[in-house]
């Protein structure tokens, strides 16, 4: 079963821990010092936020699946949707490692389809794992700069290779 996924960049991780502690009536699945995730079943949602020096608002929007199939699925469908598809394979992000799709919808908005496959001790792979692992880096935009572009944080397709 799939569910929607909210990344927010958030200028005070703490206030923000409280406010959507509040809203969401329970504490968050996962707290970091830079990252908090509630995975909740009412709405069914992944909603992650974090401080990583990023400009505060919607850092992307995505599906998570629960299955390496089910993210076989998706495929087709971004790719029909009309946007470039990145694959990223072992990404290692946001506390996580995970198979992902990424895209863009004609807005720009940044899309994340990914399945999770276990735990990480960081928020991201960082330029010393891209180094030494190259499977653990996100692959390279060059081929769709009109699509995608790279950036200097975690999940984004060509942050640190």
């Amino acid at each position: 079963m799939n569910r929607f996924h909210v990344h927010l960049n958030v200028a005070d991780l703490p206030a923000s821990v409280a406010f959507y502690s509040r809203l969401f009536g329970t504490a968050p699945t996962v707290a970091k010092p830079d990252y908090a995730k509630w995975m909740l079943d009412d709405p069914r949602i992944n909603f992650a936020i974090s401080h990583t020096g990023r400009a505060p608002g919607i850092d992307h929007l995505g599906l998570q699946v629960d299955s390496a199939d089910e993210l076989a699925a998706l495929g087709p469908r971004l790719h029909a949707a009309g946007g470039a598809v990145v694959p990223e394979d072992g990404a290692q992000c946001c506390y996580a490692r995970s198979d992902k799709l990424w895209t863009h919808d004609p807005q720009g908005t940044r899309w994340e389809t990914f399945h999770t496959t276990g735990e990480n001790t960081t928020y991201d792979a960082g330029e010393a794992a891209c180094a030494t692992a190259p499977g653990a880096c996100t692959p390279t935009t060059a081929a769709h700069p009109a699509k995608l572009t790279a950036a200097a944080a975690c999940c984004v397709p060509g942050s640190c290779c």
